[in-house]
């Protein structure tokens, strides 16, 4: 027993000085992350939003088991990030509006980290630590995870406690973190699909909207968990205004105010700061540079993987750590497919190829879409879509200015489409358009590739949306054959400026002549040859 002991002791320190010195190596990473003064400035920013006497609560997302015991990429909990810049599982930040205590042992700030370990770093990789919290992103109290169940705060003293959903999927370290701040708080455990409808009424719920909101619970009014909740029962006892600001304070007070993590989270990260557009419009570039290499290098011959193994080592070499979400190429019947990610289309043909491919740069993501022929040349029928496409997305670029209703990029879109479909004859009335565009034409983007930020009112300077129409005609469509099967997508993505947008992803041309004139350049990839497995 004493000489396992001694083992695993020596081992431990041959590891910690590994770790230790590894750690202090200089190290050609990027430099051109996300300050620590720049998460500083969002907390502070976000302590201006703040209540008197209130503390907001953000955890870390959950680790996710890819197969067996390995995990997927760690993807941390953007608000998380946004706010400390820490990257790590089983975390926890506490923001408070005030300072706490008095004198010099006073803070307005906490930071939970994973705890170092040497030899589980050694296998998965460096852990920032106490010290690495402190020194690195800024904070000055840094505690262990492990810490925050017996650390001295009472959260039953605040007048507002912010907090967003918090996370049913969570185990191990993360789970204990949230089971003690349910304590500490008097959180009660409630059932999920309770649970949901209370947020929507938090969230979402308004005099104006109140009686849909209330047709969309009524269907579960009078299962057992919704039958034992007073907040439930006194809303669908009287909804009217007045019940509904009675309900929504008791919501906050039980529950916590997940409808002000949303509105101060939504509000801080819909405008971005000039660190976030530099890191946007390099993700943004680099993935138009890939969509460029795209329209070179495309063949009949070739496969939907292909076309994405291209984009995806386009992005690696200008060093982008991932894709902002899973990439989209299909191809012919699969360009109809909105959100289709299988790629396993095996021959292209003369059938366009739509590429919704877009990096995560730094946590930032890109979403740029092309469609392209990869015979380098559109058919009349091809063109005539993708025109039509191009035309409604010139329109709504007009908009992307400040003070311009967010309503009218749709509405603007779906007059434009709705025109030209009818010109083509595939529909006759205007009100046939959702058959073939079934989605909006705008979202935000930044941390999360379908960002936060409002939708209502007007674009403001600094937001950063796509504009993305498209026309889908999947075989069986009640117009001519010659349309079935065409699928057309052209989305780029634009910083709203005070008088007019700029948009970012120029580098991947969007007018079919300039498309087809790309088309006919050389590829760096062009001759390349692999051996054929055997």
């Amino acid at each position: 027993m004493k000489l396992i002991n001694k083992k695993f002791i020596a081992a431990a320190a041959l590891c910690l000085g590994a770790v230790t010195a590894f750690s202090q190596e200089t190290q050609n990473v990027p430099k051109d992350y996300l300050t620590k003064e720049f998460h500083s400035g969002r907390r502070e920013a976000l302590r201006k939003l703040m209540p008197s006497n209130s503390v907001a609560v953000i955890f870390a997302y959950p680790e996710q088991v890819f197969s067996n015991d390995v995990n997927y990429v760690f993807h941390q909990n953007p608000d998380l990030y946004y706010f400390s810049g820490y990257k790590e599982p089983d975390a926890a930040l506490l923001i408070f509006k005030d300072q706490q205590g008095s004198g010099d042992t006073s803070y307005n700030e906490v930071l939970f980290v994973r705890k170092r370990d040497p030899q589980r770093e050694q296998w998965t990789g460096r852990r920032l630590g106490v010290e690495g919290g402190k020194t690195q992103l800024g904070f000055k109290r840094v505690y262990n995870s492990s810490e925050f169940a017996k650390f001295p705060i009472d959260f039953k003293k605040f007048k507002t406690v912010i907090y967003d959903d918090l996370n049913e999927d969570a185990s191990g370290d993360l789970k204990k973190l949230i089971s003690a701040f349910k304590t500490k708080a008097g959180i009660v455990d409630v059932d999920k699909g309770l649970k949901a409808d209370l947020d929507i009424i938090s969230k979402y719920a308004r005099p104006a909207n109140l009686p849909q909101i209330i047709n969309y619970i009524k269907p579960r009014a009078n299962d057992e968990a919704h039958k034992s909740s007073a907040i439930i029962q006194e809303l669908m006892a009287k909804p009217d205004s007045v019940t509904l600001a009675s309900v929504k304070a008791k919501i906050a007070a039980t529950y916590g105010d997940a409808g002000l993590f949303n509105e101060y989270t939504t509000a801080l990260r819909g405008v971005k700061q000039p660190e976030e557009l530099a890191l946007l419009s390099k993700s943004v570039q680099l993935s138009s540079i890939a969509h460029a290499e795209v329209m070179r290098a495309v063949k009949p011959n070739m496969s939907e993987r292909e076309l994405e193994g291209i984009l995806l080592y386009v992005h690696k070499k200008y060093g982008a750590e991932d894709e902002g979400y899973p990439p989209i190429v299909g191809v012919g019947a699969n360009a109809c497919i909105l959100h289709y990610e299988e790629n396993n289309e095996t021959v292209l043909n003369n059938q366009l190829v739509l590429l919704d491919v877009g990096s995560e740069y730094h946590g930032y993501s890109a979403d740029v879409t092309r469609t392209i022929p990869p015979t380098g040349k559109f058919t009349e029928e091809q063109k005539a879509i993708y025109q039509v496409v191009y035309e409604a997305q010139e329109e709504v670029f007009k908009l992307c200015k400040a003070g311009v209703p967010y309503s009218s990029l749709e509405a603007k879109t779906g007059e434009v489409l709705a025109a030209g479909l009818i010109k083509l004859g595939i529909i006759k009335e205007a009100k046939e358009l959702r058959t073939y565009y079934p989605h909006g034409v705008s979202h935000h983007m930044g941390l999360d590739v379908h960002d936060k930020g409002s939708y209502a009112g007007n674009l403001e300077e600094n937001m950063v949306i796509t504009v993305e129409p498209g026309i889908y005609i999947p075989a069986g469509s009640k117009c001519d054959k010659k349309w079935w099967n065409i699928g057309v997508r052209i989305e780029d993505d634009v910083v709203i400026g005070k008088d007019k947008g700029t948009i970012l992803s120029l580098d991947a041309p969007r007018k079919w002549q300039d498309v087809e004139k790309m088309a006919a350049e050389k590829s760096i990839f062009d001759g390349a040859k692999f051996p054929p497995l055997k």
